[in-house]
């Protein structure tokens, strides 16, 4: 069972701008949080 996230219009303009052909916002989302926590950025938080 999935979760829904609401993006506000302008949020989804600029992921847009972003994606490689053919790549949705939810394969450029996986992708980005993915190299945020190979590069620990969430482990620091709250430290």
């Amino acid at each position: 069972m999935g979760t829904t996230v609401e993006l506000s219009d302008d949020l989804v303009e600029r992921i847009e701008g972003h994606l490689e052909e053919d790549e949705t916002i939810e394969e450029f989302l996986e992708e980005l949080i993915s190299i945020y926590e190979q590069e620990g950025r969430f482990l620091q938080e709250g430290a």
